[in-house]
């Protein structure tokens, strides 16, 4: 048997980029040895160490004698800048998919999260355009330009840059719009869309609520992963985007189950 091949190198990754990368070779491998991990990425015992813990603490693996596996139980969702630098293809797939969706005039939702915001580029060329959002990045983005904007408040949760919980909820029941892009942390055949936060529900559900068509943004990655509350079935909504790397066993049997579902890329839905 070979050397393990070396990823390329790390050093100059930020801690949360670094994160990101143990995270997809335990995607391909489910568990991995410190040992592997220090080879691969060509850092030492000590920073790999203190990655796993970081993302044992977030609830995103879990700590085995020697190494680390994959956890599907997601017990927290991680901060705003190490989402905002992960899976950024398979977000700009969706994102690009999703832009077909929008048209001059109309009233969106954007929910707050990474992938929905990488939809933000595309609404500039749109003309008479109002946008609702609880995403203060999202926020700052469109503040500069030609767009209706109505941010909805609530209590602040600045690890992820957004609004949440009762007061959120209640003004966005106020207001009725076209269609709401929905983000998920974790959603799953059987589960449905969770979150471990559970002040996010309540907003969630609102964005449902009050939306002519409403439709799930969400990559591959968080496929078959669940937290403790639950927000919806992924029969609720009028579609799921999600990005090709899902397969096509997988969407055979969520389309079989009746989920309306689009793999970034293709064009079959049903």
């Amino acid at each position: 048997m070979g050397e393990p091949r070396v990823e390329e190198p790390t050093e100059a990754m930020i801690p949360e980029q670094r994160r990101e990368r143990i995270l997809s070779l335990l995607e391909a491998e489910t568990v991995l040895s410190v040992r592997e991990l220090t080879h691969r990425l060509g850092v030492s015992h000590m920073t790999v160490r203190r990655d796993i813990a970081a993302l044992v603490d977030d609830g995103r693996a879990k700590a085995v004698k020697g190494g680390v596996r994959l956890t599907r139980h997601l017990r927290s969702e991680p901060s705003y800048e190490t989402k905002a630098v992960a899976h950024l293809e398979l977000k700009r797939a969706i994102a690009t998919e999703a832009a077909h969706r929008l048209g001059d005039g109309a009233a969106i939702y954007l929910d707050a999260g990474t992938t929905v915001a990488a939809l933000v580029p595309a609404l500039l060329d749109l003309t008479g355009l109002t946008v609702v959002t609880n995403d203060f990045t999202t926020l700052g983005m469109l503040m500069d330009h030609d767009v209706e904007l109505v941010h909805i408040g609530g209590h602040v949760e600045s690890r992820n840059r957004s609004s949440i919980g009762r007061l959120a909820a209640a003004t966005l029941r106020k207001i009725n719009v076209d269609v709401a892009f929905l983000s998920a942390s974790s959603w799953d055949g059987r589960r449905g869309v969770t979150t471990p936060a559970e002040a996010k529900v309540d907003v969630k559900n609102a964005a449902l609520e009050v939306a002519s068509t409403s439709i799930l943004l969400a990559d591959s990655t968080k496929y078959g992963t669940f937290a403790m509350h639950r927000i919806a079935e992924l029969q609720t909504f009028d579609e799921i985007i999600t990005d090709d790397r899902l397969g096509e066993q997988t969407a055979t049997a969520l389309r079989a189950a009746g989920v309306s579902l689009t793999l970034a890329g293709q064009h079959s839905s049903s």
